[in-house]
């Protein structure tokens, strides 16, 4: 991962670049294409992604588009439990915890 991209230049990659930063793990790839609009993008990322990490933004991105039970079993397979808030929110949440580690 980049060394030290803060929530800002990241959300800021977002508006203005056309691919996402280097060196950035699978499940924030598909955060930043998501936040462009590519749902499509986004979901193979996280397809491809193993771990706790791309099962969450897995689970995220079928709550986005109103599947709800397919993001059931993404949240459980994250061991988290199934969000019901502001997608907006969810998605900085997200980003937020996965530029920390």
């Amino acid at each position: 991962m980049p060394a030290q991209l803060s929530f800002a230049d990241f959300l800021q990659s977002t508006a203005t670049d056309s691919a996402p930063p280097d060196g950035l793990n699978r499940p924030l790839q598909a955060l930043w294409h998501d936040r462009q609009g590519r749902w499509a993008e986004a979901h193979t990322l996280v397809q491809e992604s193993d771990g706790a990490d791309g099962a969450w933004v897995h689970a995220y991105l079928h709550r986005s588009e109103g599947d709800e039970s397919n993001a059931g079993y993404w949240y459980a397979r994250a061991g988290r439990p199934a969000a019901s808030g502001d997608l907006k929110a969810e998605w900085e949440q997200f980003a937020r915890a996965l530029l920390k580690r």
